[in-house]
């Protein structure tokens, strides 16, 4: 068989369409002038972490396919990672310290995020998502808003066909059209 240097392989593509699909949505405008989140090298990166985590949360749920994608699509996250921080001109002693950062970061978010999702604790997420993407004690309003999109981007996610997943059509909710839910605390 003939190998062509150049062509990717089909599960390559479609990581690059995760991916790019997570941090297409990280980046929507909404979240920074709508929702308040800091349009900072942070809060880009707490968005990022975000929705990968909740993809991730889909991942795991085991629908045939899609299991082993998890690990690779953490692997891109990573190299995207170590990417930008050398174009932020940290060193090569410098990344593997960053590295480990940002997989303590991610890890400790997405177990938080999963437990207050699996137990549909509002509350919890909402002080999550105010004390991780806000950096307050208190939620401010916008967390309300991030809370109530990520119960929905997960159940969208949820429901999402694997083939769709896989080719990287979006199951994550307009951030504009993000509701409350019921019963959760005011700010």
């Amino acid at each position: 068989m003939i190998s062509f240097p150049f062509r990717r392989p089909a599960q390559d593509r479609s990581i690059d369409a995760l991916y790019g699909m997570i941090v297409a949505q990280a980046r929507s405008p909404e979240f920074y002038r709508g929702y308040g989140v800091a349009d900072t090298v942070t809060g880009r990166f707490e968005m990022l972490v975000l929705h990968l985590a909740l993809l991730m949360r889909r991942l795991r749920a085991g629908q045939p396919g899609v299991g082993e994608v998890g690990q690779r699509l953490f692997d891109r996250f990573c190299r995207d990672m170590d990417d930008n921080f050398r174009e932020m001109g940290i060193g090569d002693l410098g990344v593997p310290k960053e590295m480990r950062k940002v997989a303590e970061a991610y890890y400790g978010r997405s177990k938080v995020y999963d437990a207050a999702l699996d137990r549909a604790d509002m509350p919890a997420l909402l002080e999550a998502v105010g004390r991780n993407v806000f950096g307050a004690s208190e939620p401010p309003a916008g967390a309300r808003a991030l809370a109530a999109y990520m119960r929905d981007a997960a159940g969208r996610l949820a429901g999402a066909d694997a083939s769709d997943l896989l080719a990287g059509r979006s199951p994550f909710p307009d951030p504009a059209a993000a509701r409350e839910p019921e019963g959760m605390p005011a700010p």
